[in-house]
């Protein structure tokens, strides 16, 4: 596969449309009030781990061999990994209003009055917070774009082993 780009350039974009998407997300937050819920957080944090795969890639423009798979397959993993989380929130937004779970503490007590591995699991179980639709765009939430930009990032970093361009 020859794509029309060099891998630099491929890493480099990833690490842009990921240091965006955070931006994005803090404007959300901080500029219209878009509180983040447990979920939301998680997806920030491997959108964070992504985009610095994206930038050490970037930098370190490997050409062939160990470091090209291996930097496809860490980003590939972060991003199924965050796809799986924006999928259990857009599951939570789209269950019936009698079957939304039910409003849980925050994410900062939950971390310090649980062990890690069990304030995980809390975590993503979801609650009411994270069902809850807020910002849209072209008909969707931000969950769902969360989990349509984890995909593109994933096969995009996925990619660039096959890509023959130097």
């Amino acid at each position: 596969m020859n794509l029309p780009l060099s891998r630099r350039l491929c890493h480099g974009f990833g690490f842009m449309a990921a240091s965006g998407l955070i931006f994005f997300a803090l404007y959300l937050q901080h500029g219209l009030g878009e509180e983040p819920c447990p979920l939301c957080i998680l997806q920030r944090v491997l959108m964070m781990g992504l985009g610095v795969i994206f930038l050490v890639a970037a930098i370190h423009n490997p050409t062939q061999g160990f470091f090209v798979r291996a930097y496809a397959r860490l980003g590939g993993a972060l991003a199924l990994t965050g796809a799986a989380i924006a999928a259990r929130q857009v599951w939570l937004q789209h269950l019936p209003p009698d079957q939304v779970p039910s409003c849980g503490p925050g994410l900062n007590y939950i971390i310090k009055a649980h062990p890690f591995f069990n304030a995980l699991a809390i975590v993503l179980k979801g609650s009411g917070e994270c069902a809850s639709v807020g910002w849209t765009f072209a008909g969707l939430a931000i969950s769902e774009w969360s989990l349509l930009w984890f995909i593109v990032l994933g096969v995009w970093i996925s990619l660039q082993p096959l890509n023959q361009r130097f």
